[in-house]
């Protein structure tokens, strides 16, 4: 079993994460030996292997973004193509479209994710506020993250954090992740009293998770 790259830190646990490119890295305390890591690769081979056929049979593939005219941008669940244009008053504007200032096309990359991560927080913000009010949930705050690997989470201070990319999926995807990160403020495990509680509010989240787990590699720029 090849290991692709081993990043170390002040972490306390070992943690094997495959990347959207089925390459392999494992994430190991400063003093983990070479040898303990690859017992732990090797304890969780098949894990590995089934994580990897599933990555690499995903169709379409996600192929790297180019930020020229004709592009496609998912936002919430549909794709628009990207003009690039000579003159405006932004330099990133969405009107059924993105039309970004040909100056700024070096910087596209980091305008798209301030303009993702502005409308996450938007979006976001009103569906949990929704969903908290049909329930009663009592919650903290809202943050948006850069995570990768996950696409929500609930913090025992009740803080609710969910990645930018989420804005990318179709709004019924969005208020699954946001009625699951919800419902662990009442059951903090996935026992069947949480998921009673996430179906209770989106009875067909089932269909949801499938989503996420077919296209949720696209969900990137």
């Amino acid at each position: 079993m090849e290991i692709d790259k081993i990043i170390r830190s002040k972490r306390k646990t070992i943690a094997l994460q495959i990347t959207d490119n089925a390459t392999l890295i494992v994430k190991a305390p400063f003093e983990v030996s070479e040898e303990t890591i690859r017992r732990v690769v090797i304890k969780h081979s098949k894990w590995i292997e089934e994580k990897k056929k599933e990555i690499l049979s995903k169709d379409p593939k996600f192929t790297k973004k180019e930020f020229v005219s004709g592009e496609g941008f998912l936002y919430l669940g549909k794709s628009y193509k990207l003009h690039i244009v000579n003159q405006q008053d932004i330099p990133l504007k969405f009107d059924n479209g993105f039309f970004l200032l040909r100056d700024y096309q070096p910087l596209a990359k980091d305008l798209f994710i301030k303009w993702y991560k502005e409308r996450a927080y938007e979006k976001i913000s009103e569906r949990v506020k929704l969903y908290a009010q049909k329930r009663g949930f009592i919650y903290n705050r809202i943050c948006i993250t850069n995570a990768n690997l996950r696409w929500g989470s609930c913090s025992y201070k009740g803080n609710l954090n969910f990645s930018w990319r989420l804005i990318m999926a179709p709004l019924s995807v969005i208020d699954y992740v946001v009625v699951h990160e919800l419902a662990h403020l009442e059951v903090k495990n996935h026992s069947k009293d949480f998921w009673n509680i996430v179906k209770m509010l989106i009875p067909n989240y089932e269909n949801q998770i499938a989503w996420l787990k077919s296209n949720g590699h696209l969900l990137k720029l």
